[in-house]
């Protein structure tokens, strides 16, 4: 079993790009209804398929709120999740992930298109839940425990429209 260790911050510059190693489009669909997370079935897990030039994964992750998560990752061929995508997701969250290197670790800012154009999400994996890190001069609030920034709930609920409460992270 896999445990992803994970905190999600906003992102208030665009200071972050100058320091970018690579970026990469991403196009990914749930394999279940994205309104069960929010609903009282207790669903225990997300399952989602992921496009990502040309590599393609199917990834299984509790339906847990916070940093520690398990998940699951495995490879599959780019035409089955191509077809996966389309035939079997009520939507697909498009964004571009650029990788950030600073002070040992590598952040993973989300660009989003489409419905959630204008959200830029950091992510940044640690080692143990206490990990402390140094924070970039760029990095936001923390919105970790915020269960809207969760890619799986952009699709019921996109940036595009969210108030300006939502959108200031509160």
């Amino acid at each position: 079993m896999g445990i992803e260790i994970e905190r999600k911050f906003l992102v208030t510059s665009d200071a972050w790009r100058a320091q970018a190693e690579r970026s990469q489009r991403m196009v990914q669909g749930y394999l279940i209804d994205a309104s069960l997370v929010q609903s009282q079935t207790g669903t225990r897990c997300s399952m989602r398929v992921r496009v990502g030039g040309d590599q393609a994964w199917l990834n299984i992750k509790s339906a847990t709120l916070g940093v520690a998560r398990q998940e699951y990752d495995y490879p599959i061929p780019v035409d089955d999740a191509e077809r996966m995508l389309r035939d079997f997701c009520n939507g697909v969250v498009e964004k571009v992930r650029h990788y950030v290197p600073h002070v040992g670790l590598i952040f993973e800012v989300d660009e989003f298109l489409g419905d959630n154009a204008g959200l830029i999400v950091a992510e940044v994996e640690l080692q143990s839940a206490d990990q402390t890190i140094d924070r970039p001069a760029w990095l936001g609030h923390e919105v970790t425990q915020h269960l809207r920034y969760y890619n799986l709930n952009l699709l019921q609920h996109p940036y595009s429209r969210w108030n300006e409460r939502e959108r200031a992270g509160e």
